[in-house]
């Protein structure tokens, strides 16, 4: 698993962005695949995730995730859900020591948060419409609702994908450019067309006050070897691919 010193640093909180290593699943979900829904046995993705969270000390049935839309939505969690309750919803923050704040990836870029001083935290599923879409300010915003001040919130960019190995089409900018001009430069035209996610979120987070920001300087489309690639699996014609982990919890 891979931590971030400016989260641990901070004293109070565990965190980890989880590789695919070290987990039960076989072929493509190898091996330490954590979502539902992706094609694995559900009893290996059950186990996979008691593996990681055991990792962090903390028994399975307090790992919470959502069922992820792409969206700027964002809820406060109390206390562990079910599997079956589980909100259709890209962000969480909360209060409550031992609950860990759990995100799901495979090239979108998972942001973990801590404001140290108030004691709260958040996890964010960062793709590209999301985003855009102001997930990253809705999560703050519900930080800063229970306490927390943007100056003071810890942000960490974990592995995702790499701007070299995003390429997209010509129309891709458009919504971005639309929404703020500068976004432009988030783009590269270098024989081809890429796209920056990581840096662009940084500057979405700079836009709310979040200045204390560290990246995870990982391509999950390029290291096949660590990472799930939802991209990866594409070009290959790849019907199936895992979600890696990510995971973020107050120490009670």
């Amino acid at each position: 698993m891979i931590t971030l010193a400016m989260l641990d640093d901070a004293g109070g909180v565990r965190h980890a962005f989880f590789t695919r290593r070290g987990g039960v699943s076989e072929g493509l979900f190898g091996s330490l695949n954590c979502g539902f829904g992706a094609g694995d046995a559900e009893d290996k993705v059950a186990r996979n995730r008691a593996i990681a969270m055991d990792r962090l000390d903390l028994s399975a049935d307090r790992l919470v995730t959502c069922r992820q839309i792409h969206s700027a939505t964002v809820i406060p969690v109390e206390r562990p859900w079910r599997r079956e309750d589980a909100p259709r919803a890209d962000g969480m923050v909360t209060r409550s020591p031992g609950v860990a704040l759990g995100v799901l990836s495979a090239d979108c870029a998972p942001i973990l948060f801590y404001d140290p001083a108030a004691k709260v935290i958040g996890a964010a599923h960062g793709g590209w419409r999301g985003a855009l879409g102001g997930v990253v300010e809705a999560t703050v915003d519900r930080m800063q609702a229970l306490g927390a001040k943007a100056g003071q919130i810890r942000a960490a960019i974990g592995p995702c994908i790499g701007s070299r190995s995003y390429e997209v089409g010509p129309e891709f900018p458009q919504p971005f450019i639309a929404e703020d001009p500068s976004s432009l430069c988030y783009f590269t035209a270098a024989g081809r067309l890429t796209f920056d996610l990581a840096g662009y979120i940084e500057y979405r987070l700079a836009r709310t006050g979040v200045v204390i920001v560290q990246h995870a300087r990982n391509d999950t489309v390029a290291e096949e070897g660590r990472f799930f690639s939802y991209r990866r699996a594409c070009l290959r014609g790849e019907r199936f691919y895992g979600r890696g982990l990510s995971a973020i919890a107050l120490e009670a």
